[in-house]
């Protein structure tokens, strides 16, 4: 079972991330590739298109060229047995909960999900925190982040600015929908510091909620996958009422 050595804990405190190499075996991995791609195939809702994302370069609409391009597999954690087994996985909620310090929960409102990039239609997402439209107590939460295949710069992998969860930014630093207006210089210096992760199949990323993230379009001929999941501390609920709340959580045995 994964645990985080006490050094491992101080570096995603200081830098806001941490990456373990190999962690899911490839047979696993297949099973959720093989999963994954029947339900992109079919279809299956619930389902997030690239044309509702609103991102620069999407399609306009549903029924412009590449519109029904799917950016999600929404509900993951309902989807498969595969998945839900993934999100209750030991080697998840032991290490989320070093990191939290308390028992966890998995929220099913935010991320939990599968993340698909696709080439040609699959628009770049800016720099953000996820904490720009999760609403909890407090804004500490970790994404636990699986790659299914390769990721890097090419296929629109994540990139970080390490750190930059403990930054208070001025308001004018962010645009109305609070992603990093990348054309302010003090943003521009910010931007010198981001990291571009190179994963392969079985790598998994811990990342904190309020730390700057992006990635760029697929160049490559193949769809990027990943599965993503969320989770707060106990003690951290949604707020009442919002959006983050509806869809309610998971709670997870302590480990």
């Amino acid at each position: 079972m994964l645990k985080f050595s006490a050094t491992q804990i101080e570096q995603f405190h200081r830098d806001g991330y941490l990456v373990r190499r190999a962690l899911v075996p490839q047979s696993v991995c297949e099973v959720m590739r093989l999963i994954a791609y029947a339900h992109l195939d079919a279809a299956v809702e619930p389902l997030e298109y690239e044309s509702e994302v609103g991102y620069p370069g999407a399609p306009a609409s549903l029924h412009a060229p590449g519109g029904r391009t799917v950016r999600r597999l929404r509900n993951a954690y309902w989807r498969h047995r595969c998945f839900s087994a993934w999100a209750g996985d030991p080697n998840v909620v032991t290490p989320v909960q070093q990191l939290l310090g308390e028992p966890v929960c998995l929220t099913l409102a935010h991320h939990n999900c599968l993340m698909t990039k696709h080439p040609e239609f699959g628009s770049a997402t800016g720099w953000h925190r996820d904490t720009r439209y999760w609403s909890f107590e407090r804004q500490e939460l970790i994404c636990v982040w699986l790659a299914l295949g390769p990721e890097n710069p090419d296929n629109g992998g994540l990139q970080f600015i390490p750190g930059s969860h403990r930054l208070t930014l001025a308001p004018e630093q962010l645009d109305s929908l609070d992603f990093l207006r990348t054309e302010l210089p003090n943003n521009q210096a910010l931007l010198g510091e981001a990291v571009p992760l190179s994963l392969q199949s079985g790598d998994v990323v811990f990342f904190h909620s309020a730390l700057f993230h992006s990635a760029g379009i697929n160049t490559s001929d193949e769809i990027k996958a990943s599965i993503a999941f969320a989770y707060h501390g106990i003690s951290n609920p949604p707020r009442a009422g919002s959006k983050s709340a509806v869809a309610g959580s998971i709670g997870l045995p302590l480990r």
